[in-house]
């Protein structure tokens, strides 16, 4: 059974992350955290052995790339979706839904309630994202540890193998057919399914502009969202199933 049909539709949750640099500008940082930064910043800028890396250097590089690094960043908004089947009618709906918070911690919790209250087995509900497992679910786990949260059961996978963790679906995965060499954005696949594309608003590198700038969690949220809706509909494009409209589209507050 391929992994388009591992699981029931139904038991699926979408999801998609957004995250932002843990600081608004570099020097807020302890000391040490802007030494360390600075020995990341060496290494994505590769810099020669011994080649200092200018301050200047690091707190742009901070800007742009922090918030994809769990150890320097957090999570600003958790948006999900899952199908449900509507009374009377043979149309599929898809709730979406948005965990956001200016304290990470709150937000965890809400999510981490959530997923041990309506998707707690493994064996029955799976997770669905793109290249959910090398960024969100990892990133999710990181933050969860670094604010002492314990980890819900489908987020509990550290240390295990690939067989026992094949509630995590990846689009992402999928579309590779065992292909290592490429990464493909969701953003083409969109394209190349002809989804309507999540992306008419803001993107992934606005996001820390809007939040630290405009401290909008709103827009933000609905940004998410948007992507959400486009893994969902690029899932049910690879099961040659018919896309959403967007009477089956609910947004839950």
């Amino acid at each position: 059974m391929s992994a388009f049909d591992t699981y029931d539709l139904y038991n699926i949750l979408f999801l998609d992350i957004e995250t932002v640099p843990g600081y608004a500008e570099f020097d807020e940082l302890s000391d040490e955290l802007q030494e360390l930064w600075g020995i990341k910043c060496h290494n994505l800028l590769r810099k020669a052995p011994g080649e200092e890396v200018e301050y200047e250097e690091m707190a742009e590089l901070f800007r742009q790339r922090a918030g994809i690094y769990a150890e320097f960043a957090k999570i600003v908004c958790v948006s999900v979706g899952f199908l449900t089947r509507q009374p009377g009618n043979e149309l599929p709906l898809l709730r979406l839904k948005s965990f956001s918070n200016h304290l990470e911690a709150s937000l965890l919790e809400d999510f981490s309630e959530m997923l041990t209250k309506h998707f707690n087995n493994p064996d029955k509900f799976a997770l669905c994202g793109h290249n959910i497992k090398e960024f969100d679910i990892p990133y999710i786990c990181r933050r969860m540890l670094i604010n002492q949260l314990p980890l819900p059961r489908m987020l509990d996978i550290a240390g295990k193998k690939p067989w026992e963790t094949k509630h995590l679906l990846d689009t992402l995965e999928m579309w590779k057919f065992g292909d290592i060499k490429n990464y493909t954005s969701l953003r083409l696949l969109t394209a190349v399914f002809d989804i309507p594309s999540p992306k008419d608003d803001i993107s992934g590198a606005d996001v820390a502009t809007v939040y630290w700038e405009d401290r909008d969690l709103d827009r933000i949220a609905t940004y998410c969202e948007k992507d959400v809706l486009a893994t969902a509909q690029l899932f049910l494009r690879m099961k040659r199933l018919p896309l959403l409209n967007q009477n089956q589209v609910v947004v839950v507050r």
